[in-house]
């Protein structure tokens, strides 16, 4: 009596975790791409809280376009401590509305591999997100410009010595 007591808690314990991580909430994505130094780290809720934010792998895949266009790479996180842990992977084309499922990071996903329509709903807020980072990108530069055309016109306007 005192297995089954056990192996029930046990079970009760792992079986809710199993079940929100198939279902696909995500703790942040990494976007690289086109126009992007580096990675973005994104932890919002939209981009994040289900496994067909992207596109709805239940409605089955499509022929692969003959020209998707540019296209960012998406790696879903699972965080573990300081570091993340990756999921999955895919391929986004907002500019065309086509998502490359990649697949499970070292695992197998029937999906993997194939090509699906985009969910339109997902590209504003993902070029807000693009938007965003460029702004960000370019303010230490904008600084940087201020700064010197401060200190050339305070430089300027330095009175001069005679000789």
């Amino acid at each position: 009596m005192k297995k089954i007591f056990f192996l029930v808690l046990a079970l009760a314990l792992f079986v809710p975790v199993t079940t929100t991580t198939a279902a696909g909430e995500f703790d942040y994505i990494v976007i690289k791409g086109p126009g992007i130094t580096g990675d973005i780290n994104v932890s919002n809720p939209l981009l994040t809280q289900d496994i067909f934010t992207f596109a709805d792998f239940s409605k089955g895949d499509v022929n692969p376009p003959a020209k998707p266009g540019s296209g960012y790479q998406i790696v879903r996180m699972h965080a573990d401590g300081s570091k993340g842990i990756p999921y999955d992977q895919l391929h986004y084309y907002p500019y065309t509305g086509y998502v490359y499922y990649d697949g499970i990071v070292n695992g197998f996903s029937e999906d993997g591999g194939k090509w699906y329509i985009a969910n339109p709903e997902i590209e504003e807020p993902f070029r807000a997100i693009l938007a965003e980072d460029a702004r960000l990108t370019w303010i230490p530069f904008g600084v940087l410009a201020v700064l010197l055309i401060g200190f050339f016109v305070a430089y300027q306007m330095k009175p001069k010595q005679a000789k």
